[in-house]
């Protein structure tokens, strides 16, 4: 089913028992996504990472040119 069409079928639902409508879906996507990011920053305190800037710190990692060290001459 639908999630639209399930909305609808609580709305109906609720009218016909006088109760309060649900939400409309995707009402509260913005604040759940903040609170999983928030989440992901706490965890990575606690395990002693960075909290922030870690997307961008593995894509200049891995796009940034590769430069191979240059050894020392052995010793003759």
């Amino acid at each position: 089913m639908d999630v639209m069409q399930q909305h609808m079928i609580d709305s109906y639902r609720a009218a016909r028992l006088g109760a309060p409508a649900p939400p409309v879906p995707g009402t509260h996507d913005v604040a759940v996504l903040r609170g999983i990011r928030d989440y992901r920053r706490f965890e990575a305190v606690l395990a002693g990472r960075l909290a922030t800037g870690r997307l961008r710190a593995a894509l200049a990692r891995l796009f940034a040119p590769h430069h191979p060290r240059s050894h020392p001459p052995a010793c003759r």
